[in-house]
């Protein structure tokens, strides 16, 4: 249990450090937007997963993975100076799926909407197949005997 602890504080901490390091800038032009979702650390600290989102394009998103790949090195020795601990773990950048998905669930969303709508409006005019009210009421002379 303290090890997932040890993890989840390690993962934060670099996930500050590269923010911190990317709002002041690199010197690559092919950056764009980048926003650190979040950062997974392997079970013996040795490996960081990075996931990021860039606003944009296509085009701008390949650029700004490039530019982060190119940068990896030198990411690498800021973590490391900043962490403090024996061994600086490798980083690896990965782009985070979550527009994507987050496209597709409201896509999903939405077509649920439109069926439930549906649905209430066959719901609306809807008769009883056996009648007007088919469900058993008791009737007033029930009520005196009990």
């Amino acid at each position: 249990m303290a090890g997932q602890e040890r993890q989840a504080r390690l993962a934060d901490r670099i996930r500050v450090i590269l923010a911190e390091r990317l709002e002041k800038g690199l010197r690559d032009p092919r950056l764009g937007f980048v926003t650190l979702t979040d950062v997974r650390v392997s079970g013996d600290l040795q490996h960081a997963s990075v996931f990021y989102t860039v606003y944009g394009s296509d085009e701008e998103r390949e650029a700004s993975g490039a530019a982060l790949k190119a940068a990896t090195g030198m990411l690498r020795s800021e973590v490391g100076r900043q962490l403090n601990t024996r061994l600086t773990p490798s980083l690896e950048f990965i782009p985070d799926a979550l527009p994507e998905t987050a496209d597709h669930l409201a896509e999903l969303l939405r077509e649920a909407r439109e069926r439930d709508e549906a649905v209430a409006g066959i719901a609306a005019g809807a008769q009883y197949a056996a009648g007007e009210d088919p469900y058993v009421k008791p009737r007033e002379g029930d009520e005196e005997d009990a």
